[in-house]
């Protein structure tokens, strides 16, 4: 029986998923917007909802002040790079300053096409971050500025980008199957789907 037991194991030794979420919990404060399995996600949103509150309660303490060292060195057991615990401290404490928890949210993308795992993006609230932002700004800099997106566009995005979609306005380039001779060729796919 499993009365009163708290976390998942995700088939790991406790040492492994220690690091798991910890290098998780690093991607996601660096990115602040990662996928992952939906049990991975569950289980990384309290342990980064719990380093956010201690890094607000460091910035509640001022600055100086032996609290919010000591809050520094209490993520840092955590998280080992000094530039993600500095953003952490610098932009992402602030922006939560005045919110009380539910610093997360778990989006469910859809499934992985290699072993059909039910995947989620794991993000951070009120995060304007986007990848594309820089190519977008280069290319878009003559037109008019790009509408934002909101959560359901940037979900049905990711929900293709999970399922092998590359843009629904373009094709998608078709893979040949036959080979030099124009004989048609056999070789099964690959697992992880690419071409």
């Amino acid at each position: 029986m499993r009365h009163r037991v708290a976390h998942r194991k995700l088939g790991r030794v406790t040492e492994h998923r220690i690091a798991l979420l910890r290098n998780q919990a690093t991607a996601l404060i660096r990115h602040e917007r990662i996928e992952t399995t939906v049990p991975k996600a569950k289980e990384l949103r309290p342990f980064v909802e719990r380093l956010i509150t201690i890094a607000k309660r460091g910035l509640a303490a001022g600055e100086g002040h032996i609290k919010g060292l000591n809050a520094r060195r209490l993520v840092l057991v955590d998280i080992q790079d000094r530039a993600v615990v500095g953003k952490l401290f610098d932009d992402i404490a602030p922006r939560f300053a005045a919110r009380p928890g539910g610093y997360t949210r778990v989006l469910k993308v859809g499934y992985r096409r290699g072993d059909s795992a039910e995947v989620a993006q794991i993000e951070l609230v009120g995060s304007e971050y986007d990848p594309n932002a820089e190519g977008e700004k280069i290319t878009a800099a003559a037109e008019k500025p790009a509408a934002k997106k909101g959560v359901g566009a940037r979900l049905k995005a990711a929900a293709d980008r999970v399922r092998g979609k590359k843009d629904a306005g373009s094709p998608a380039p078709k893979s040949s199957t036959r080979a030099a001779g124009g004989r048609k060729v056999n070789t099964p796919r690959k697992a992880g789907g690419g071409p």
